[in-house]
């Protein structure tokens, strides 16, 4: 039996809302991710130089290798 139009029109309008706010909250990820792009390369001089040097960050004694097994 055919579905009356009402109940056609509704599913497809409800579809296209659920396909729309997909749509949107994308775009919102990508907009928040260029946003942080740019606002770390204002901060930083280099975009290169944003994460900190592992050797720098990490205290000289946590560097040292493992004593040997007695």
């Amino acid at each position: 039996m055919a579905q009356p139009y009402e109940e056609r029109n509704s599913a497809a309008k409800t579809r296209r809302q659920q396909e729309d706010q997909r749509r949107m909250e994308f775009r919102r990820a990508i907009e928040d991710r260029f946003e942080l792009r740019q606002l770390q390369s204002e901060i930083s001089d280099f975009p290169e130089d944003i994460e900190i040097n592992y050797w720098q960050a990490v205290p000289a004694t946590s560097r040292r290798s493992a004593q040997p097994a007695r």
